[in-house]
Formats: C-alpha cells, structure tokens, sequence
C-alpha cells in the first residue's frame, strides 16, 4: 500500500475548509487530486465516523454506534472510550499484518484508546506520553479544549513524518473552536490557517505521500433546545433516552446537547402513545423505528434502541435544568444536517466520484490492498 496520510478535522462543516481559508490546500489538491464534498456517517458523531473512516466500513460492520452506550437488559451505561467496542478491522491493523508502520496522532485521549489498539506510534494531547514527545522534539502539549491543542498535534503530525516516515498517518483533532465559533470568525480561520500551513509543509516533506483532509462530522447553530426524557417522564412514558453524542468533552457541549436520539420503551404497548407523543414536538424532525433507521443509515438494528429520533436544524437534544432552554450560543451536530463534510485528496488512488462517504478513503485503500495480494 503506498504512504498515507488521513487529516480529520474534528466538526469542520464545509463552510470551514474553503479556499480562502485553506489556499495552500486547496491549490495542491486542484493540481494533484481534488476537492468535493462527501457524506458522514449516521450518527453524526465523533466515535461513529472514526470507526467508519478507519475500517471503510458502515456502523452495521463496526457495531460503533455512539459515544456513550446503554444496556437495555443490564441497565449498564457509560462513555466508550477503550478497546473492544469496534468490531471491524481497521486500516491501522491491515498495515500491521503487512508488516508495515503506522502512526495515530489526537488530541481528545478516547480516540486513541477505542482505535489506537495497533499503532505502533500514538500521541495523544489528552494522556500525552513524554518519550514519545520528546523523541519528536516537541514541547508538551496544551490543555485539550486550548485552541493550541490543533497545532500542536499537526505539528506532531509534521514532526512524525519528519523524524520517523510511517507508512500510514491517522491525524484527528479537537472541534473545541467549531463548537464556539462560526466559519466567519477569526478564531475558527486561523485554526484552519494552521492546518492548511502545517498539511503543505508535510506535502513538501513527502510529496509522493497520499493526504486525504476530512472531517467526522459538521456543525450547526442551535437556538433551541429540549429535554427530551424530562418532558416524556411528565407525559407518563416509561423510557430511556441515549444521547449518542455524549462524551466527557463537556467544554464542547454542556448540555450533552446533539441532534440524535436513540429511545428504549419500557413498555412496548407504548408504541403508539410514543408515536404520537414524539411527533408532536416541534423540535423533532423525523421518527423512525429502528429497523427503519438500520436499512436507511447502515446501522446495526439490536443495538440503537427501539426507535430514533432526529432534531430539526436548529434544535438539539439536551440535559437540561428545564424541558426546553432558548440559546444563541451552542454549536453542535448529531442529526442529519451536520453529515455534509468537506473531502480534499491529494494523490488519491481513486478518481472523485469514487468517494462518497467520508469512509470510502479507506474503502478504497483496503480494495487495493486486496488486489495487489
């Protein structure tokens, strides 16, 4: 397989990664490969589209399906954030049995510890490791939600290439700034300036080098929020809602806020009071069953409740101190209105209209890998 290396730029809508913020990137990708827009995984979270990108598979493969996870039968529940919840082959371990070298490179600690099983190079911002750094020569890292927090890990991933040339580089980092701040601002710019003067000097590093730059979900403005397990406990429903969004990165969103819902009756004769009930909210968008949701977004049936919901554009699903809370300050993603991401190939071994899910990258690596056995 030839050297590779995979950007995702954590919640970067399109609107982000333009060629005016991005001119270095924009101008390699136009002369030696091309720019497109693709589509994300369902549910338009972090842990999701991570799995997707690495295995080239949908979530029905990897059996990933949030960022936190619930047990219907055992009431257990928690944060995903170690080894054993992916269940497809990644691109990382393809690479390893090819006895070739590979290198992951984040900033949130999570992704390295539910991916980075066979890296044999990983840098986390979050649980940095101080040999490693130092072998990079790079001073230690800033706090997670720092905006710093982006360079630093480009610049790691700069200094990898340099110093010790794996064969395949996974590079993510932190949506902290998209979470506060639109495309337009100055502070959402300069992280993509960063990103756009650190990827072209690793293309000048190794420009034979295959670099994909996507993102694992959007982002979007949300000016209204609601609780939905609050306002269906007043309703008398006996459920459970799972926010497949929610993680630990509560700088990101306080409320837990996203746009996905996946809901467990207590009771299945609920159905209909359900039904009713649901699409009665104005803040929902759309309500499918499960089996419903599995056949359109390629999830796997048995493991997102009974039904799932999505929020409206500018709503989101919240843990709040209120059923519903008016806001002009939260950004988030999870529903289907944040799955547009930008696509930028430089080297791609596929021509454009290959892609079409942001998973397709490594889809087409395994394809060729296989081929060439």
């Amino acid at each position: 397989m030839k050297k590779a290396l995979i950007l995702v730029i954590d919640g970067c809508a399109p609107e982000y990664l333009t060629e005016q913020t991005a001119p270095k990137l924009f101008r390699l990708a136009e002369a030696h490969g091309f720019v497109k827009t693709v589509e994300a995984a369902v549910p338009t979270v972090t842990n999701v589209n991570h799995a997707c990108i690495l295995s080239g598979g949908f979530p029905e493969t990897t059996q990933v399906v949030g960022n936190y996870y619930y047990d219907p039968v055992t009431k257990a529940e928690g944060f995903i954030e170690e080894a054993g919840f992916m269940k497809a082959e990644t691109i990382l371990s393809a690479y390893k049995r090819d006895g070739r070298s590979t290198a992951f490179l984040t900033v949130k600690g999570k992704v390295l510890g539910v991916y980075g099983k066979d890296v044999d190079f990983g840098v986390s911002v979050q649980t940095p490791d101080r040999k490693l750094i130092e072998r990079l020569g790079l001073p230690m890292p800033p706090p997670v939600h720092d905006p710093a927090a982006t360079e630093w890990i480009a610049q790691a991933a700069l200094a990898c290439v340099k110093r010790e040339n794996p064969d395949f580089v996974y590079c993510t980092t932190n949506d902290f700034v998209f979470h506060h701040h639109g495309p337009e601002t100055p502070e959402a710019q300069e992280q993509i300036r960063m990103l756009d003067d650190c990827i072209a000097e690793i293309h000048r590093a190794d420009p034979e080098r295959s670099i994909y730059i996507t993102a694992d979900h959007g982002m979007n403005r949300k000016t209204r929020l609601i609780d939905f397990q609050r306002i269906a406990n007043r309703a008398g429903l006996d459920l459970h809602s799972l926010p497949p969004l929610k993680d630990r990165y509560i700088e990101n969103h306080i409320y837990q806020e996203g746009g996905i819902l996946y809901v467990f009756l207590n009771g299945k004769q609920q159905s209909e009071e359900f039904l009713a009930f649901t699409r009665s909210l104005p803040e929902v968008e759309s309500v499918m069953t499960s089996r419903e949701a599995a056949e359109e977004f390629h999830l796997p049936a048995d493991r997102i409740g009974d039904y799932v919901i999505f929020a409206a554009r500018e709503c989101a699903f919240g843990e709040l101190d209120s059923e519903r809370l008016v806001t002009q300050s939260v950004r988030t993603h999870g529903s289907l209105h944040e799955r547009t991401v930008p696509l930028l190939a430089i080297h791609p071994l596929a021509s454009p209209e290959v892609y079409r899910n942001s998973k397709d990258i490594v889809a087409v690596m395994m394809a060729r890998r296989h081929q060439q056995k």
